[in-house]
């Protein structure tokens, strides 16, 4: 349990760091005279380099473990961090993203690893608390941003290292644990029997799961990167207000997030995938024509409801393919950085042609493809 806080502890601390990038997109926006498409290229250059290295890091680190990784991505962090609060152009703001992005893609994957070798064989509640701790992260970001940096200018970010910092001595502990640890843990928890399933039709379950991953994240890059400017435009309320009604929707997410792990573990995970996203079309259809105060309700409703998916859908992978447990973790830890970076650009282009309430009109109807759910093999009774 200490290393499981531990790596939820840092997963807080490293998506509280990235969550601010986001919340300060209106301070951004003002003193670099940035479009909106020029915020979808920061958020798309932050998921895509999270993205593109984490299956790779997976895989590699499936075959030969490096434990201290996890200390040595967190210090990229610690780099992007510096020059986010000394970017000069738009350019330096890429690059600082960029940066970022790669610390994460480092950490996601081994850290994932770490909390299923410290399960004791709850998976899914390990990774629902690894998990948590980064949706934690993402609420309290903008919290942390309205306090420190909004309307006090871009060199209060440097204020954020401390946080990374504190991250890599965490981190640096967890290492040892890790390396003096690897081989007993292994032999003990990655024994698996397999699922018996054919390989066509594990790929076939994988592919399902991406589309999954898809619907998801593309949706929840529209919440979490445009929601401030959504409330903003649309309801003329202040930029701290609007960073209290994103912190509400984040919060609910982190909530959705750590009950999705233990209930798919004793109600099956593919029930827990099929509620997720399905179960949140309705409230999605219905979040473009609400007042402000359904608005806040709905969102927290489709936060809570959508977040449960991620874990499930994470664990019902590994379970697929035991064998490649840091390869599944970066693939999807990916899928979800990239399809949140690509969704978040392509959002933002729209919203500079249409209008940032018809990106959430269009937006609504992304949940209606959690009825690819029912293609999923079932695996956690040995039935198929």
């Amino acid at each position: 349990m200490q290393i499981l806080f531990s790596v939820a502890f840092v997963h807080l601390l490293n998506d509280c760091v990235q969550a601010v990038l986001p919340a300060i997109y209106p301070l951004l926006k003002q003193e670099f005279a940035l479009s909106f498409t020029q915020i979808g290229l920061i958020t798309l250059t932050f998921q895509c380099t999270a993205s593109v290295l984490q299956p790779w890091i997976g895989l590699y680190t499936d075959r030969r473990p490096i434990p201290f990784l996890l200390p040595a991505g967190m210090c990229v962090t610690l780099g992007g961090v510096a020059l986010l609060a000394t970017a000069g152009s738009f350019p330096m703001l890429l690059l600082a993203a960029g940066l970022i992005g790669v610390g994460s893609s480092t950490f996601h994957p081994e850290a994932s690893r770490v909390a299923r070798l410290a399960s004791g064989g709850r998976f899914g509640f390990a990774q629902s608390l690894f998990q948590v701790g980064g949706n934690l992260g993402s609420a309290f970001g903008p919290l942390l941003a309205a306090a420190i940096i909004v309307g006090q200018g871009q060199g209060r970010i440097a204020w954020l290292m401390l946080l990374v910092l504190l991250a890599v001595a965490v981190l640096v502990g967890v290492s040892r644990w890790y390396a003096g640890h690897l081989r007993s843990v292994t032999k003990k928890i990655a024994v698996h029997t397999g699922t018996g399933l054919a390989r066509g039709r594990v790929i076939w379950a994988l592919t399902v799961l991406a589309l999954l991953v898809f619907s998801k994240y593309i949706y929840m890059a529209s919440l979490s990167s445009y929601y401030t400017f959504y409330l903003i435009e649309r309801f003329h309320v202040s930029v701290e207000a609007a960073q209290m009604y994103l912190f509400l929707f984040l919060a609910a997410v982190a909530a959705g997030t750590f009950a999705g792990g233990p209930i798919g573990d004793r109600i099956g995970r593919k029930r827990v995938i099929w509620f997720s996203i399905l179960g949140a079309a309705p409230f999605a259809l219905a979040l473009p024509y609400a007042s402000l105060f359904w608005t806040a309700v709905l969102s927290v409703v489709i936060g809570l409801v959508m977040s449960s998916a991620f874990s499930a859908i994470v664990v019902f992978a590994q379970e697929l393919v035991p064998d490649k447990v840091g390869m599944i973790a970066g693939l999807f830890f990916g899928l979800m950085f990239g399809i949140s970076g690509i969704g978040a650009a392509v959002m933002g282009a729209i919203a500079d042609t249409t209008g940032i309430e018809y990106v959430y009109r269009v937006a609504s109807f992304l949940p209606l493809l959690g009825i690819l759910a029912v293609l999923l093999p079932r695996i956690e009774s040995g039935q198929r």
